[in-house]
C-alpha cells in the first residue's frame, strides 16, 4: 500500500469518523473519493457529512467492506455484533485491514464476530482529531502485522499523535485521553468563570483561558519537562500563583482529579462486562 492511496471504509458515519476522514485526507493518504462510509438510514446528519466530504455515503455495511483495503469500525459498542455480524456470510476477501475504535469491545470479541482471518487492531482516539489534535493509542491483534501497524501508525499521526499499548491499559486509556478533553473543558469554563468573576470580559476570558491550557500542554510535551518542575517555575515565593495553588491542593483539586479518572476507568470496565 506503500505511496498508494488508500481505500477506506467506515461502519459508522458520526463525529469520530468524520474526523478521521479529514485528517486522512488532509495528510495525502487517502482522497474523498477513496472513502466510503456507512451509516444508519435514520442518522441523515452523518449520510449528509459524508457526501458532503465529496466521499460516497451509504446505508449497508457489506458494500463498505467489500470496496476497501482499511475498514474502521466507529459505531456505539452495543451496535458492533449486528453491525458486523453479516459479513461472515458475505463474499468478502480476508485481505481487509480492520480498525475498530468501539469502546470496550476487545481483540478477541471483534476477531470472533469478523471473518475468519480478518486483521485487527483496536484504537482508542479523542475528539481532539476533529482539529487534528487528537491522542490516539491502539492496540494489536493477534493476526495483525508490522506492516498493519505502520499504516495504523500512519493514520493515526494524521489526527495527532498515537501511542502502541496493550489492550489491559485500554480502560484507563479512555478514562484519560478519551474523557480527558471533557475534563478539559470544565477546567478552561472555571478558568474564565474565574475571570469572570475578578472582572474580566467573558470572551476574553474564555480566549485566555483556553489558550493557557493549550501553552501549557505544548510546554509539558515539547519541552519533556516534568510538570512539576513548570510549576515550580512560575511558582515565586509569597506570590499569587503559590496562593492559588494552595488554594486548589487545600480543596483536593490533585485527588480529586486522579479520584476522576479512576471512577472513569472502573465504569469503562462495567461498560466493557455489559457489552460481552
Amino acid at each position: 500500500m506503500s505511496g498508494k492511496l488508500l481505500r477506506i471504509g467506515f461502519i459508522g458515519g458520526g463525529k469520530m469518523a468524520q474526523a478521521m476522514a479529514k485528517g486522512f485526507i488532509s495528510a495525502g493518504l487517502t482522497k474523498p473519493e477513496t472513502i466510503i462510509s456507512s451509516s444508519h438510514p435514520s442518522d441523515l446528519a452523518s449520510l449528509k457529512a459524508f457526501k458532503d466530504l465529496g466521499a460516497e455515503s451509504i446505508t449497508e455495511n457489506i458494500p463498505v467492506v467489500q470496496k476497501s483495503q482499511i475498514v474502521i469500525v466507529s459505531v456505539k459498542p452495543h451496535i458492533v455484533p449486528i453491525a458486523l455480524g453479516d459479513l461472515k456470510d458475505a463474499n468478502i476477501d480476508d485481505d481487509k485491514l480492520y480498525l475498530s475504535v468501539a469502546m470496550g469491545v476487545t481483540i478477541k470479541q471483534l476477531e470472533q464476530i469478523l471473518p475468519k482471518g480478518s486483521r485487527v487492531i483496536r484504537v482508542m482516539p479523542n475528539t481532539p482529531a476533529l482539529v487534528q489534535s487528537g491522542a490516539s493509542v491502539f492496540v494489536k491483534g493477534n493476526r495483525a502485522t508490522e506492516g498493519d501497524t505502520t499504516i495504523a501508525k500512519k493514520l493515526l499521526q494524521s489526527i495527532g499523535t498515537c501511542e502502541e499499548v496493550s489492550e489491559g491499559m485500554m480502560d484507563a486509556v479512555t478514562a484519560l485521553s478519551g474523557s480527558g478533553p471533557a475534563y478539559v473543558y470544565l477546567f478552561i469554563e472555571a478558568l474564565a468563570d474565574g475571570g469572570v468573576k475578578m472582572g474580566l470580559p467573558r470572551d476574553l476570558a474564555y480566549r485566555l483561558a483556553a489558550q493557557t491550557v493549550l501553552g501549557g500542554g505544548k510546554m509539558v510535551r515539547d519541552t519533556k519537562t516534568h510538570p512539576g518542575v513548570l510549576k515550580d517555575d512560575v511558582t515565586s515565593p509569597g506570590g499569587s500563583t503559590a496562593t492559588g495553588i494552595h488554594f486548589l491542593e487545600e480543596r483536593g483539586f490533585r485527588g480529586t482529579v486522579i479520584g476522576a479518572i479512576e471512577a472513569a476507568t472502573k465504569r469503562c470496565k462495567e461498560v466493557a462486562e455489559s457489552s460481552h
